[in-house]
């Protein structure tokens, strides 16, 4: 039972991080109704970003460690902020009309774009960080286990909840957020009330852009590496997961991606771990089958 609940607490900093994700996703597609593959490559950008200047202002600015992860994060951070402003203004905005496929085009070649930055800063190499906060806190201990977490993952699990928390009162209770569910029912309709859709649709881009970029700098702090690669496999889980979940709301998207870190780490606490993701996505296109037909059923 200690080993159960020890997989349970690390699938929820898991389920954490890709709550994060998935409620950003949701938060802009929500908006645009169509499939956006930038999102993972900007967690991926921004955690390998992080990586370097932290690592930059340690070696050469010579600033004490945690110093350094707070430029690190600080940089990453300012990335997202002018990532999702142009990707909101040269991307988004002009094809939000255009036929779906479009967009899918356009933010896959955004995404190799990041890819490509990414590796060629690192000259192709893969950079760690040491262990941060890793001390752990016991919650229970028997004679031969103990279940515990660290302190870094009770970090990373209250940072998801507050900005998930923070989220979801600046969308349900502002005016940005009453601003955006009317845009997100119905453009048109919005603009002749007097909403800007495309300050929207700017605003929730760079809103986006922060919630990857603030994943990735909580993985790259917990894992110590985010290659540059990484971003394609992250953002394709999040598209099954906010599929399976809403993407339309980000809170169901969040709890649905929360579920599938606890899956995820319950498999790989059992099972093998290099079947982990394919289960997973099997799973998920089983379940999104599923509901698909029941769905025509009752039409």
């Amino acid at each position: 039972m200690l080993y159960f609940t020890q997989q349970i607490l690390l699938g929820i900093h898991v389920g954490a991080i890709y709550a994060l994700l998935a409620f950003g996703y949701v938060v802009l597609n929500a908006l645009l109704r169509r499939t956006n593959l930038t999102h993972g490559a900007l967690f991926a950008f921004c955690g390998h970003t992080m990586i370097l200047a932290a690592l930059f202002g340690w070696n050469v600015l010579w600033l004490t460690w945690p110093a350094a992860t707070a430029f690190g994060t600080a940089i990453a951070l300012a990335y997202a902020l002018l990532l999702g402003h142009f990707l909101s203004r040269h991307v988004f905005e002009p094809l939000r009309t255009a036929a779906p496929n479009t967009i899918v085009a356009a933010t896959l070649g955004v995404a190799l774009a990041l890819m490509e930055l990414s590796r060629i800063a690192a000259n192709t190499r893969d950079y760690w960080l040491p262990p941060m906060l890793s001390q752990p806190i016991v919650f229970a201990a028997s004679d031969a286990f103990a279940v515990t977490l660290t302190i870094n993952q009770l970090v990373g699990i209250a940072v998801s909840v507050v900005l998930i928390g923070g989220g979801w009162v600046l969308l349900f209770r502002t005016a940005f957020g009453r601003n955006w569910q009317a845009v997100a029912n119905e453009p048109l309709a919005a603009s002749l009330c007097g909403v800007n859709p495309a300050r929207i649709y700017a605003a929730a881009s760079v809103l986006a852009a922060i919630y990857a970029a603030s994943a990735g700098v909580l993985a790259a702090t917990y894992y110590g590496n985010i290659s540059f690669g990484t971003g394609l496999a992250y953002g394709l889980k999040i598209l099954f997961v906010t599929a399976a979940g809403s993407y339309v709301s980000p809170l169901a998207a969040a709890l649905g991606a929360m579920a599938y870190g606890l899956g995820e780490t319950v498999w790989t606490g059992y099972f093998p771990a290099e079947w982990r993701d394919a289960w997973m996505l099997a799973f998920l296109t089983t379940f999104l089958v599923l509901r698909h037909s029941g769905n025509e059923e009752q039409a």
